[in-house]
């Protein structure tokens, strides 16, 4: 992919981005929010300034990407700036090959709970993993078992938990949990509650009965992340498209989001080695102008 030469939306292309006021430049970007993977050049701390001089309305953060003072300093940035942190990435991968593994993976899926509560972050997403043996179906048991155990300790903390499932190409090295559907019986299956799904364009765009899926998903979406598919994919996982420059339908994709009853924060989550060697500012701005063209 060649990154386009894009200008910031709402930006006269012959007045520098910083003249700009802020108000100016936000304007039309309503509920979009970046997640820190988008813009991994930057620090916590940097990304949080960034989005909020641009005007974003969230931001999504990565636990290995936390401050020194992790999740508790991060969530008073967050809070001083006004910038709500839509989600934390990520818990999960929670198949482990004997107990030992299960109770290792399920203590760090906890103190995911806990650094998702200091945020005061609206999702923790789980990646589930993928299954230990050939028994897919036995792997998906485990994870939904897991992700029971999960939310009775994230519940009482007020921590949502967003099952995310991910494109089949990813079936055996990062996620059992491939369709909507899987994921939605997984998060139904806790009668208690505090279990959703994430729905993420790059992973559920190819499936030919997204529409109904997404229909059967009403009350259960927690959040909604965006990135486009490049035909053919420059790289299995860090070939993801600037919005605009793929396949999907992006635009259409948020509206049956919207029609389950979401109406919260659309995080553009973008893996791709071109995208981050841009200035994260620019970035930003090109984001915000292909939102408008391709989303809002």
């Amino acid at each position: 992919m060649s990154t386009p030469v894009d200008v910031p939306v709402d930006v006269p292309v012959d007045v520098p981005e910083q003249a700009v006021p802020r108000t100016s430049r936000s304007r039309s970007l309503g509920r979009l929010a970046m997640n820190q993977a988008t813009v991994p050049r930057w620090s916590t701390a940097e990304a949080i300034e960034g989005c909020t001089r641009a005007g974003y309305a969230a931001i999504g953060l990565w636990r290995d990407r936390l401050e020194p003072g992790g999740a508790k300093r991060a969530g008073e940035l967050a809070r001083a700036a006004g910038l709500a942190v839509s989600s934390l990435c990520r818990g999960g991968w929670f198949c482990a090959p004997d107990a030992a593994g299960r109770r290792e993976r399920a203590a760090d899926n906890r103190r995911a709970v806990d650094e998702a509560a200091e945020l005061d972050a609206a999702m923790l997403v789980l990646v589930c993993g993928p299954a230990t043996t050939r028994d897919l179906e036995a792997g998906r048991r485990e994870v939904s078992d897991a992700v029971a155990e999960l939310a009775e300790y994230a519940r009482p903390a007020g921590v949502p938990l967003a099952v995310e499932p991910m494109h089949p190409m990813y079936c055996g090295d990062r996620s059992v949990v491939v369709t909507l559907p899987q994921a939605l019986r997984i998060a139904r299956s806790v009668v208690e509650g505090g279990v959703g799904v994430v729905l993420d364009s790059y992973h559920l765009w190819w499936d030919p009965d997204l529409t109904a899926s997404m229909a059967g998903a009403a009350s259960s979406v927690l959040g909604v992340q965006l990135a486009d598919w490049l035909a053919p994919p420059p790289h299995p996982l860090e070939g993801r498209g600037m919005l605009g420059d793929g396949t999907i339908e992006l635009r259409r994709f948020v509206e049956l989001a919207d029609a389950t009853g979401y109406a919260g924060p659309l995080e553009v989550e973008i893996f791709n080695r071109e995208v981050w060697r841009a200035d994260p500012t620019e970035t930003l701005a090109v984001v915000a102008r292909r939102y408008a063209e391709h989303v809002a």
